[in-house]
């Protein structure tokens, strides 16, 4: 449930411009995963309807396993600003973190979470 409403409500804020502190490194993290395809606007849209999916799913319960790896491969991508904008993210490489840092590295706790869920689910299916 708590895992629901943290996916929902990041994603509904992002639907919003100037609601979501992570605006500007999402956007400019899709747009260079994206090898420049997918502009800061676009990727923050389509970053907003995939985080209010999930959440939306988890509140269904619709589909668990499927809602689980779509937030591991979510979570996943956060953790890429850490090597494409490393200035953004640390004062001082490996264990400076800036802020930014700070809110991307606190994401380990959802893979822990998201891990122990899909295991939960049972075998492979």
């Amino acid at each position: 449930m708590g895992l629901g409403l943290v996916y929902l409500w990041f994603g509904l804020l992002k639907f919003f411009s100037g609601l979501s502190p992570a605006e500007d490194l999402a956007g400019n993290t899709i747009e260079i995963l994206s090898f420049g395809l997918i502009g800061p606007r676009w990727g923050l849209l389509l970053l907003a309807a995939w985080e209010s999916a999930i959440g939306i799913l988890f509140f269904a319960g619709i589909c668990r396993k499927c809602v689980l790896r779509m937030a591991l491969v979510h979570i996943s991508c956060t953790f890429a600003p850490l090597f494409l904008l490393p200035g953004l993210c640390f004062t001082e490489f490996p264990f400076g973190l800036t802020l930014v840092g700070q809110y991307i590295i606190k994401n380990v706790v959802f893979v822990g979470v998201l891990l122990v869920l899909l295991r939960s689910e049972g075998t492979p299916g």
